[in-house]
């Protein structure tokens, strides 16, 4: 139990390595705009309402163990609804002064915060230490794994220190006694409608709107200093796009509005060679991409083949398209890309690893949207997420 003074307790290695590793996928692959510079975010209703319902399957166990493990840290056992589940990524330049989570009046409901670190000081990011402004302990060095919890009032306030490279990334859940801001019941209607829908296809994702991804490193600037932050990922990662829609011709001016490409087919590129295979739009190839790079360690290991026809050698045509693209959506130099040192983009990648990926993401998704169907129905009754028996599933 915590200490009345400074209730707050730090739990090592709460979640394992590889539900880090799914989550920072998750994340990764669709992540907008955050709340304040530098930060990006990616939330549950955000998930259903881009067509991507059943990533929010991995999110379910682990909500239920951290509601579980806050109501027995607090001593408030049945009393705890999570008001609020995001993923929340800080990137170099973004840190917060002192503060506690209930200083602000859309903030006062809150009772308890729980945050989860996905990955690790030192080797993942430089910079965002936690500081505690009062009690024990006072610094803390995130580390992958670990968990933070405290009550959100001004016994627990707290500060980060400024990113200075790579990105630091949490789990962040709030938690109210109060059952009117009880996200669950929202999120199943969410679900229930997004189901119903079914557009487009079950998995493919629907991009949000684009200024969502567009961060803008001059606010005042009419959005003509920037970059989309899904098209950032995949040039660290190495990679550019093709689309089949021919040359682009867009005024500087104008970069957001005519983001609507991105939201069309377009095919991946790495170095000088062009991956036939045609994506529905830029989130679900990066997507594709970012899954590899979660999944790459496993997939050296096995025998994979592929059609060497799926790759062909751009022509000087299609690199002009290539590169008119890169200029448009993605700044020469950026905070973001910046922050990452350019050995990051040379990990190994292999064609056919890649190739055996994305058969493994289909399938990955596939049993995800079997099992969020499973699940629906129960939670349309009870109005709340929760994990179901194997038992009950195998019915």
């Amino acid at each position: 139990m915590a200490s009345n003074d400074h209730p707050r307790q730090i739990i090592r290695n709460f979640i394992p390595i590889q539900v880090c590793k799914e989550l920072e996928f998750i994340h990764k692959s669709n992540c907008t705009v955050g709340y304040r510079p530098n930060v990006f975010s990616t939330t549950l209703s955000h998930l259903i309402a881009t067509n991507c319902a059943h990533l929010i399957m991995p999110f379910i166990p682990i909500r239920e163990k951290l509601k579980e493990k806050v109501e027995e840290v607090f001593d408030c056992e049945y009393e705890l609804f999570i008001e609020f589940t995001g993923l929340i990524s800080w990137n170099k330049g973004a840190s917060i002064g002192w503060h506690s989570d209930d200083n602000r009046a859309y903030l006062e409901q809150r009772d308890y915060t729980a945050v989860c670190y996905l990955n690790s000081y030192g080797q993942d990011f430089s910079g965002g230490v936690f500081h505690f402004q009062d009690g024990e302990p006072t610094n803390y060095l995130p580390m992958a794994g670990d968990l933070v919890v405290y009550s959100a009032d001004n016994r627990n306030i707290h500060c980060v220190d400024e990113i200075s490279d790579g990105e630091r990334l949490t789990l962040t859940l709030w938690f109210s006694r109060n059952s009117s801001f009880d996200e669950d019941a929202k999120l199943v209607s969410l679900l229930t409608q997004s189901i119903l829908d079914n557009e487009p296809a079950p998995c493919v994702p629907l991009p949000a709107p684009s200024n969502m991804y567009w961060f803008s490193l001059d606010r005042g600037s009419g959005h003509q200093q920037g970059y989309d932050i899904c098209f950032a990922r995949l040039f660290i990662l190495g990679f550019n796009i093709y689309t089949t829609q021919g040359r682009i011709c867009i005024p500087e001016k104008h970069k957001l509005e005519s983001s609507d490409v991105l939201m069309k087919p377009l095919k991946l590129v790495r170095g000088d060679s062009l991956y036939c295979q045609e994506f529905a739009n830029l989130l679900h190839a990066l997507q594709a991409v970012q899954f590899y790079v979660w999944k790459q360690p496993t997939l050296q290991q096995s025998e994979v083949t592929m059609d060497t026809s799926d790759i062909v050698i751009l022509s000087a045509e299609q690199k002009e398209i290539v590169h008119e693209l890169r200029s448009v959506f993605l700044s020469t130099k950026t905070t973001f890309c910046d922050s990452y040192p350019a050995v990051s983009r040379e990990f190994h990648f292999d064609w056919a690893c890649f190739f055996a990926a994305i058969e493994s993401w289909k399938e990955y998704t596939f049993e995800l949207h079997k099992q969020l169907l499973i699940h629906l129905p129960l939670w349309q009754d009870y109005r709340s997420l929760f994990s179901i028996s194997s038992s009950v599933v195998e019915k």
